[in-house]
């Protein structure tokens, strides 16, 4: 059974990095990190010219996490920093539910 060690996150966004979408990388997952920094390169290459701004990011993937479901997060910052996580998502639902109760605090 082959453990995926790290991830490749490909965004292209435009100019003012008002809208960034998730690009197709080439490969997407890898055994190690270093094999997936090895990688950015070539996968940088395949949108130049076709995204104003290309962000890529090797992400460390725990092996436990292969068993769970996970979700990748992600965000550009104002200042060009991609910001990106992998984690379970009951954190993500956590989250969720307290966004839901502060909905329902307006409603007495």
């Amino acid at each position: 059974m082959e453990h995926i060690a790290a991830l490749l996150l490909i965004i292209g966004c435009s100019d003012d990095l008002a809208q960034c979408n998730e690009l197709p990388a080439p490969v997407t997952v890898f055994e190690t990190v270093e094999e997936c920094e090895s990688e950015v390169p070539n996968a940088l290459s395949l949108f130049t010219g076709n995204q104003p701004q290309i962000f890529a990011k090797c992400l460390p993937v725990d092996p436990a996490m292969e068993e769970e479901d996970a979700e990748l997060t992600w965000d550009v910052r104002p200042d060009g920093t991609l910001i990106a996580s992998i984690g379970s998502t009951s954190v993500m639902v956590a989250t969720n539910s307290h966004r839901t109760e502060q909905g329902y605090a307006g409603r007495d």
